[in-house]
């Protein structure tokens, strides 16, 4: 069996909007687990996934009621993998080795922050940023999500967000 978890991150949204929530139905219909890595800023945005699992963590744009509701730092296993789960803010420049140092029991470690979108694996460890579901990159940049596809291996995948319909 194959679990698919979409993965978001950096949404910033304080009231989700009719566009925003197309976009969340469009992005995530086919997902089984959703990953959010922080920067929630409001629980209504994790409302729009009910009936799914969600793993979350609060990031450092988040109120004052998430960062009471979700930890900084989570580890949880999904199909047999142990997964890292953080924002990643305050890591420094050495970013994969801070994670590697939080999470060193981690298959996959999934970041979000720097609004870029990275999916690289490192030795034995797959690294998964989402970047900024919002698309508030540098210039314009269109907003931008993952899907991670949980088997026995562990794959995934980048995607920009489409206009909503």
């Amino acid at each position: 069996m194959v679990i698919q978890a979409g993965v978001l991150s950096d949404t910033h949204c304080h009231r989700p909007d009719n566009p925003f929530k197309k976009q969340i139905k469009q992005c995530f219909a086919g997902c089984d687990v959703i990953i959010h890595a922080g920067d929630i800023t409001n629980q209504s945005v994790l409302e729009l996934f009910a009936g799914k699992p969600v793993y979350a963590v609060s990031g450092n744009m988040c109120d004052t009621t998430i960062r009471h509701r979700y930890p900084k730092r989570r580890v949880f296993t999904l199909n047999g993998h142990i997964l890292g789960l953080t924002h990643g803010d305050r890591l420094g420049l050495e970013t994969e080795h801070a994670l590697l140092q939080i999470f060193p029991e981690a298959a996959c470690i999934i970041s979000g922050h720097t609004h870029r979108p990275f999916c690289q694996r490192l030795g034995e460890v797959l690294f998964l940023n989402p970047g900024s579901f919002k698309g508030t990159g540098p210039y314009g940049a269109p907003g931008t999500y993952a899907i991670l596809e949980i088997g026995d291996t562990l794959h995934a995948s980048l995607h920009t967000i489409a206009s909503p319909t």
